[in-house]
């Protein structure tokens, strides 16, 4: 089996080729389910989140093979291959490995240390799990990757420092608006960004917020925790007119708001400036509305500039956390070596247990006067010696699984068995013969 990767990110595709390619909850299970009775000996697990559209996979077909399941991405989302073909990358086996665990720990986020991306990786991890298009390789890959988030989050100090693309865009804000405490701020969407959205601007002293989602009831209950104001979502337009700042991060599939729209809702105001700061995939605006006068428009590749101090702030970090990743991705792959030798390994454990029971009994019977304590004692000793012998053996099959593949470790254990079979069969030949 091979493990792949097949994706792309903020930093490989621009943004309209990301939001081209992101599937929400519904579409991802319908995805994965279509993959495995496609391919029902692989496993998968698909990754969509406003940063990133990945494809991790478990297989037994080549490098090449695997590139074409860049089609199911085309297929999927209905979009021409062509379209987003040089933006994608592939990873196989150790570095396929790695890139999910520096995923998971935010080392290849937008803003290193942000603390969303270890949940998207378990909600992905659900979902795979609820379209049963998972299995032991990716089992055991993605909860690695948990573990892994969790060592650097506790051993280095990017947790304590974190941030969020959210909290990036109003750090923007506050560069672009120097009064931002007073300024009219609205919110578009209730969700996970949303709720970090207004969090931040709270940090930041503003009091003027007003949270809008199509579910008036999420929009109430997000404004009664953070005790600020929530407005239905036929009120938006005239929100829009009275705000100096507006927020959103809203899930859908098309833009709320194109040029014209928008242009009309503007008109009605007093020409005021509007920042408009879009930090949802697919987005909310129309990148054509920066185009209105007085409408300054920031989508979520706009906060580039801001990202990019960030990681600097955090080098020290991400060495520290690069070093716990080496290790982890070390320990995986020397379990993923030796994965299909574990069965052989047992039935070898198990022959060198029935060739010590066939010896123990022989000595026994021969020991008429031993008692029943001293033939514990004996049991344990020969027990223990066993379990000593098999590690020695285990770890010498192990090494050769990593230095020369699991087909030469297999031959290996297979002449190891053939011989214990030999012994087996030869004591039960010399027990008959001595009846």
């Amino acid at each position: 089996m091979k493990i792949f990767v097949v994706g792309l990110n903020h930093r490989s595709a621009p943004l309209d080729i990301r939001e081209k390619l992101a599937f929400d909850t519904t579409e991802t299970i319908r995805a994965l389910r279509q993959l495995k009775n496609s391919f029902p000996e692989a496993e998968f697990v698909l990754l969509s989140t406003c940063n990133r559209v990945e494809l991790y996979c478990a297989t037994k077909v080549s490098r090449e093979a695997a590139l074409d399941l860049a089609g199911f991405f085309a297929e999927s989302r209905k979009v021409a291959l062509d379209d987003f073909r040089e933006f994608l990358y592939v990873h196989e086996d150790e570095s396929a490995v790695w890139h999910l665990l520096a995923v998971a720990s935010s080392l290849d986020s937008m803003v290193v240390g942000e603390s969303q991306i270890i949940a998207q990786v378990k909600e992905s991890y659900r979902l795979a799990c609820t379209a049963k298009s998972t299995g032991k390789i990716l089992n055991r890959l993605f909860h690695c990757a948990f573990r892994t988030c969790k060592k650097v989050h506790t051993n280095t100090s990017i947790a304590t420092r974190r941030v969020s693309v959210a909290g990036v865009a109003v750090q923007l804000a506050e560069q672009l608006f120097p009064n931002i405490n007073s300024a009219k701020i609205v919110v578009i969407g209730a969700g996970e960004t949303g709720k970090l959205l207004v969090q931040h601007l709270l940090h930041s002293n503003c009091t003027d917020i007003t949270v809008v989602n199509r579910s008036y009831d999420r929009a109430v209950e997000m404004a009664r925790r953070h005790r600020i104001t929530a407005a239905p979502w036929e009120h938006l337009n005239r929100l829009l007119l009275r705000a100096d700042i507006v927020a959103t991060a809203a899930t859908t599939q098309n833009f709320l708001f194109n040029k014209d729209s928008f242009k009309k809702i503007m008109e009605q105001g007093i020409g005021k400036p509007l920042l408009v700061i879009d930090i949802a995939v697919p987005r909310n605006f129309a990148p054509t509305i920066n185009e209105i006068e007085n409408v300054y428009l920031y989508s979520i590749d706009d906060l580039a500039e801001v990202i990019q101090k960030n990681i600097k702030l955090r080098e020290e970090d991400m060495e520290q956390a690069s070093a716990i990743i080496g290790e982890k991705v070390n320990e995986f792959m020397q379990w993923f070596g030796v994965r299909d030798i574990g069965p052989l390994v047992g039935q070898m454990k198990q022959r060198f247990h029935k060739i010590a029971q066939n010896e123990l009994q022989r000595f026994f019977v021969e020991q008429e006067e031993i008692g029943s304590l001293d033939r514990e004692n004996v049991e344990v000793v020969v027990e223990r010696i066993i379990n000593r012998l098999a590690h020695g053996i285990i770890e010498d099959v192990n090494v050769v699984a990593n230095r020369h593949g699991q087909e030469e470790a297999i031959k290996i254990v297979n002449g190891i068995l053939e011989k214990a079979e030999d012994l087996c069969a030869a004591a039960l030949d010399e027990g008959l013969t001595n009846l």
